[in-house]
């Protein structure tokens, strides 16, 4: 099997030369490619190719009827049959609602219900007033109740400082009233919230993270949509408020703007959010009693989504919109080293809950068609799969392959991929960012973007071991030992 592999890759390296001699790239420079790489003959790619040919059959297969689309398949076979489809779908939908947009006037709602804010705190610091602060400064003119839980308040007295610290004056503040919740033990996120949701009065909980602001409209935009009975949830946007902290969270604001803010607006269109994100998600109090409120493990997020998503498939009215107007702005890792231990948990995860507590759900019957076939490409083929065929054929191709044939192979991809972010990144400015101005300042960075976004895909790959060896969501940093210890296994 290895030099039947060997020789496969081989010409598929010099079909990335080749390309890149024809687009110009290279052009004057004598690699001499039947000096240091021996190739099979290239008419076993195409059997209507001349055997004899070598690196000339790559212009008759470019020549040949569908020849660049048949190259293409050769190079980038999971990009055009799985990527570009959920693309394509993800901009359909980002354009039906640029239309809605501009052709409907904006709805006005006289819905105002009690809002519930669980702030879930454990190590924040002075950054929890400045949420509070852009809670109570909301223009949503109903009630709002402010639940900070602050988790190991015994073990954590510069947050417990900050909220003792802040008060809601009545005069300035009307409609917004203060509950503060102490666990002097630490118990984990999951049950702060399942704490902060017994203490709440409101009909709209809000689950939010106390190292995120918001802007003053975000409440009013979120409420709106729960004037339907049919949402049970509603997911909210996500910036990334240190995007020039570093390179590290000027690469996560790029990834926020597009995988976030652009890709949840299209999905929406087709009831298909994937996540609410547990950073900021509002959700209607009698769903979460229902079906009883967060669950152990760290994927707190994913979880309950999957768990709402459970009754699309018998209650087909159902769906769960994306409001790009209500906006949360939150802190990226600042390093790459923190980068990658955050992605360690969240993609560890992946497998935790797609592979064992979620399996028996993953189906038609249970989530309806859409969704079903939404949730095995993107989650558990995209997510799950596709990072160890990533890392594999790299690797094969870093160890079998002459560098020069690696080299050029690997700068064929990186420029189609950067030419695809170019293409996202371009159709966010245009159509969906709200600081459009802001937002082209990271324009230089998508430069370094596909490169990093390869190594964490690789990084997935070892997250998901990680998970399958160790049952890493069991010494989840989210949650004490004990109280994980004290969950269902699955």
């Amino acid at each position: 099997m290895e030099p039947a592999l060997a020789s496969s890759l081989g010409r598929i390296g010099e079909l990335g030369v080749g390309l890149l001699l024809d687009l110009g790239l290279d052009q004057g420079m004598d690699l001499g490619l039947n000096h240091w790489l021996e190739f099979a003959p290239i008419a076993t790619l195409d059997p209507g190719l001349d055997p004899s040919l070598t690196l000339s059959g790559l212009g008759q297969l470019l020549q040949s009827e569908n020849g660049v689309l048949r190259i293409a398949l050769l190079l980038f076979p999971f990009a055009l049959l799985v990527e570009l489809p959920l693309t394509l779908v993800m901009l359909l939908g980002v354009l039906r609602w640029k239309v809605r947009e501009l052709s409907l006037p904006p709805k006005q709602s006289l819905y105002r219900p009690r809002v519930s804010c669980l702030i879930t705190c454990y190590g924040e610091g002075a950054a929890l007033q400045r949420c509070l602060l852009s809670l109570c400064e909301q223009t949503y003119p109903g009630e709002i109740e402010l639940i900070p839980v602050l988790d190991g308040a015994a073990a954590n007295p510069r947050s417990l400082a900050a909220l003792r610290g802040f008060a809601v004056t009545p005069e300035i503040y009307p409609k917004r009233r203060l509950r503060p919740l102490l666990k002097w033990q630490r118990g984990g996120r999951v049950s702060s919230l399942n704490a902060g949701l017994a203490m709440s009065t409101g009909t709209i909980i809000l689950a939010l993270d106390g190292d995120t602001s918001f802007d003053n409209t975000m409440v009013a935009a979120v409420v709106r949509h729960f004037e339907d009975p049919d949402v049970p949830a509603v997911a909210g946007c996500l910036r990334v408020r240190n995007s020039w902290e570093s390179l590290a969270t000027a690469i996560q604001a790029i990834e926020y703007l597009i995988s976030i803010q652009m890709a949840k607006i299209g999905l929406a269109e087709w009831n298909l959010v994937n996540n609410i994100s547990g950073a900021f998600g509002a959700f209607r109090r009698s769903i979460l009693v229902q079906i009883g409120g967060w669950d152990t493990h760290s994927a707190e997020d994913l979880d309950l989504t999957l768990r709402i998503k459970s009754y699309f498939g018998r209650h087909r009215h159902l769906r769960i919109p994306f409001e790009p107007r209500a906006i949360g702005h939150t802190d990226g890792p600042t390093s790459f080293r923190g980068l990658l231990k955050q992605r360690l948990r969240w993609d560890g995860d992946l497998l935790f809950l797609y592979g064992y507590k979620h399996a028996a759900s993953i189906s038609p019957r249970q989530m309806g068609w859409p969704n079903f076939i939404m949730t095995v490409v993107s989650g558990l083929f995209v997510q799950l799969v596709l990072p160890f065929m990533i890392l594999g054929s790299s690797a094969a191709i870093l160890l079998l392959l002459p560098w020069r044939a690696a080299l050029a192979l690997g700068a064929l991809v990186y420029a189609v991929y950067l030419l695809w972010v170019l293409l996202n990144f371009i159709a966010m400015l245009i159509l969906v960012s709200d600081r459009p101005l802001e937002d082209l300042r990271l324009l230089p960075v998508l430069v370094v973007f596909p490169l990093t976004m390869f190594g964490l895909r690789c990084w997935s790959a070892v997250a998901i071991l990680n998970e399958l060896l160790r049952r890493s969501h069991e010494d989840s940093a989210m949650a004490p030992w004990w109280v994980l210890n004290r969950a269902n296994r699955f």
